[in-house]
């Protein structure tokens, strides 16, 4: 999103351009301006970042406000130099990714493996494919997110420029709410919390990698357990309460739960064995944001078909993954819900009951739902009557009425009473 006044231009930079350098924003949102126009900029401080100066090779962030002198007439008019074109295969894979469609919108169901935008070596990629899409739009459409090009589900496009400045300001400013379903290793202790690890790019990877590190942008998490699979793998919930490049494959593999497939974060321990695929499991399930015209745009995406397979080969119930974390601050969920939630709260505890009388043996202690040695009772303490501390001298010591029922007469008769 823009704003002009007569001496300058300013944007907010949008999420799909979280990470890239600033010189590259200009490729992209100010084709044709020259690089050294830039540099000249830069070093007069007259581009700016949130208020600071501003140099060409900085990195950028989404949300940040980015000021810079209006740029000469000339440089606006150059026309984008022109992809390749289309083959029918392309307009069959562009259009078959399509799961939602109005005036101002549409939401693609990526696939893994396909890249959001171009780059080095990279030919294709959704950004190519959008001249498919344009249909009976006004202008090409345009994108306003991004995902990792081994992520897959929805997308959300642009079919207007009013359309993009008003999705861009809704990411900006995180109103729109993204919720990612991964299959993770391991199971975290706490069902349900919030990772709040501030993330920075780690030096020698030319910007390619993420890392947490104190000195980073502020980088928030929530995510809930759905099922688990023992102690082996989880199935996990992930909602993005920022938007930095690579966060929830970072977060996650800093708790010690990397994300399956993801050998960048995880390393070797980020695969599981079995019938379980390589690629990485992470899929973003549903997109939520407010629409230009009113109303909301609410569209979640299928599952890819090594997803699906691997929460099959595990036993994972598909109805347990839309119960959704609990809103904070919101009313109360749905019965509907919460129903769900006990029932799946009720499952894991049997699970993990059945492991526990498969491992039970005669001289095994009993054991609780999570596997832990129930704890000795305490000893019961002495019945009364019995002898306990000897009585100090001097003292009558007091005895306890003997235990059972009262002498019977039958068999204890009552003596004659003595004459007077």
């Amino acid at each position: 999103m823009s704003k002009n006044t007569p001496n300058q231009d300013e944007a907010i930079i949008a999420e799909e351009d979280d990470g890239i350098r600033l010189d590259r924003w200009f490729k992209r949102h100010r084709i044709g301006t020259p690089h050294a126009l830039l540099a000249r900029w830069a070093r007069s401080g007259e581009l700016r970042l949130d208020g600071k100066k501003a140099d060409v090779s900085d990195r950028i962030a989404t949300g940040q406000k980015l000021v810079m002198p209006t740029p000469p007439v000339e440089t606006v008019a150059r026309p984008a130099r022109k992809g390749r074109p289309l083959t029918d295969a392309d307009v069959e894979l562009a259009t078959g990714m399509m799961i939602h469609r109005d005036a101002a919108a549409m939401v693609l169901n990526k696939p893994p493996g396909l890249a959001t935008q171009g780059g080095t070596k990279t030919d294709a990629h959704v950004d190519g494919l959008l001249d498919a899409l344009k249909f009976d739009g006004p202008t090409r459409p345009k994108l306003v997110h991004r995902l990792d090009k081994d992520t897959s589900g929805a997308l959300l496009i642009a079919r207007t420029p009013r359309a993009a400045a008003f999705f861009a300001k809704a990411f900006s400013n995180r109103s729109a709410r993204k919720t990612y379903w991964a299959l993770v290793v391991g199971v975290p202790e706490i069902q349900q919390g919030e990772i709040d690890l501030p993330l920075a790019k780690q030096p020698g990877s030319g910007g390619e990698k993420m890392h947490v590190h104190d000195d980073g942008l502020a980088s928030k998490t929530r995510y809930r357990v759905i099922e688990r699979a023992g102690n082996s793998a989880a199935w996990v919930e992930l909602q993005p309460l920022t938007g930095r490049t690579h966060q929830l494959r970072v977060h996650m593999a800093a708790i010690g739960h990397p994300i399956v497939g993801d050998g960048k974060y995880g390393g070797k321990g980020a695969f599981l064995t079995g019938a379980i695929s390589r690629k990485l499991h992470l899929h973003s399930r549903r997109l939520r944001i407010d629409h230009p015209d009113g109303g909301a745009i609410d569209v979640s995406a299928d599952l890819p078909e090594h997803f699906k397979m691997s929460l099959d080969s595990i036993g994972f119930d598909m109805l347990l993954g839309d119960v959704g974390i609990e809103p904070t601050n919101k009313a109360a969920p749905p019965k509907s819900a919460l129903k769900a939630q006990a029932k799946a709260h009720s499952k894991q505890i049997r699970k993990a009951r059945r492991g526990e009388r498969r491992g039970r043996t005669a001289d095994s202690k009993p054991t609780d739902f999570v596997g832990k040695p129930a704890k000795d009772k305490a000893k019961a303490k002495p019945k009364p009557g019995k002898p306990g501390k000897p009585v100090k001298p001097g003292k009558l010591e007091k005895t306890a009425k003997p235990a059972g029922k009262k002498p019977s007469a039958k068999k204890h008769p009552a003596r004659p009473a003595k004459p007077a």
